[in-house]
């Protein structure tokens, strides 16, 4: 697994060898003190401890709100995205990310500090996204979303930089700009057309990302995002309901998500191999099979992943990280490991 940590004079593509190697998937951390100055450090000492070709966070940086007293950064100020970099760089393998909603659309609320949300964005962007290469102290080169349709800036259209893609060892991986908050269309300032100009860069990017696993052969395909936008009727306590044969959303909130579901699941078909969506947002673990087709038949090499996330009220119970042995030699390509953290444990101690 050494090819994890090849340095920077590396193309984007890893696909010089087939052998099962392990990632690490996290998010939606940190959300408090504890988190930030025990949990997190604890989590990324873990990380360290095994042979990971590289880390994904998939969005969420702080709590939705900021908490009056925290001696850590829980406001948008540009404290929190500093904090936040310096935990990427911690860690060993290339660090990757994707932006979650409560570090930019979230911003504009009165308890994060009543940013400019895409100001916020932008700053993101300059901090993480600014050159073609990951986060971490070996950093690795990515493919980078600079061409048409763009994303919007304050200062008008720009390039979806956040948005990367990698491969690695006949598999194929990209980040996608989708966020909580129904992806920008709600909450404090809903921005419309910030929302259709990404959705649109968000849609081009995913389609590529088939055509180049397709080109190359890959096993598989990863994407990770932010958002959990809700795949049926079962689950509306953490997403929003969804009819899983139209994808349309039901509970009457503006749909940021049916277009981008309809294509995905276009795709997800036409491809045939296995393909995951990690994402974050919604707190609960869970690695299950919740896309349909529009005849309500279970797409079968479709996964949907989902990785801990803050339990904010029990401390660092949920601050844990998910592993995924990989292997494009495999039927299934994806094995799923969840790692709690021993200095973590919090309702059982460690024996």
């Amino acid at each position: 697994m050494g090819e994890g940590f090849r340095g920077k004079g590396d193309d984007d593509d890893r696909d010089d060898g087939h052998g099962a190697y392990a990632i690490g998937l996290w998010g939606d951390l940190p959300y408090s003190d504890v988190q930030a100055l025990t949990g997190v450090p604890n989590l990324i000492a873990d990380m360290n401890s095994q042979d990971l070709a590289f880390t994904v966070h998939d969005g969420d940086l702080k709590a939705g709100n900021g908490t009056p007293g925290s001696v850590t950064p829980t406001i948008c100020s540009d404290a929190l995205y500093i904090q936040a970099l310096g935990f990427f760089n911690a860690l060993r393998a290339p660090a990757m990310l994707t932006p979650g909603d409560n570090d930019w659309t979230d911003c504009d609320r009165p308890s994060n500090g009543g940013f400019n949300s895409l100001e916020r964005l932008d700053h993101e962007r300059r901090v993480f996204f600014s050159t073609r290469f990951s986060l971490g102290q070996h950093p690795m080169r990515q493919e980078v979303q600079t061409d048409q349709p763009f994303c919007l800036g304050v200062s008008g259209p720009v390039p979806c930089v956040e948005n990367r893609r990698w491969r690695v060892a006949g598999v194929t991986y990209a980040t996608l700009n989708i966020q909580g908050s129904c992806n920008n269309l709600c909450d404090t300032a809903p921005d419309p057309k910030e929302y259709a100009a990404r959705n649109q860069a968000n849609i081009a990017w995913m389609r590529g990302t088939f055509t180049s696993a397709e080109a190359h052969n890959s096993a598989a395909v990863m994407f990770i995002a932010q958002a959990d936008p809700g795949w049926d009727l079962s689950d509306g306590t953490r997403a929003p309901l969804r009819n899983p044969k139209t994808l349309a959303e039901t509970d009457g909130q503006p749909d940021g998500y049916q277009e981008f579901l309809i294509a995905l699941r276009d795709e997800v078909i036409a491809f045939r191999k296995p393909v995951a969506y990690v994402h974050g947002d919604s707190h609960y673990f869970r690695v299950d099979k919740p896309l349909q087709d529009a005849q309500g038949r279970r797409l079968e090499n479709f996964t949907r992943v989902e990785t801990f996330g803050n339990n904010q009220g029990n401390g660092n119970n949920d601050v844990q990280w998910l592993k995924v042995v990989v292997d494009a030699r495999s039927r299934e390509v994806f094995a799923y490991q969840p790692q709690i953290v021993p200095a973590n444990r919090t309702a059982v101690p460690a024996p």
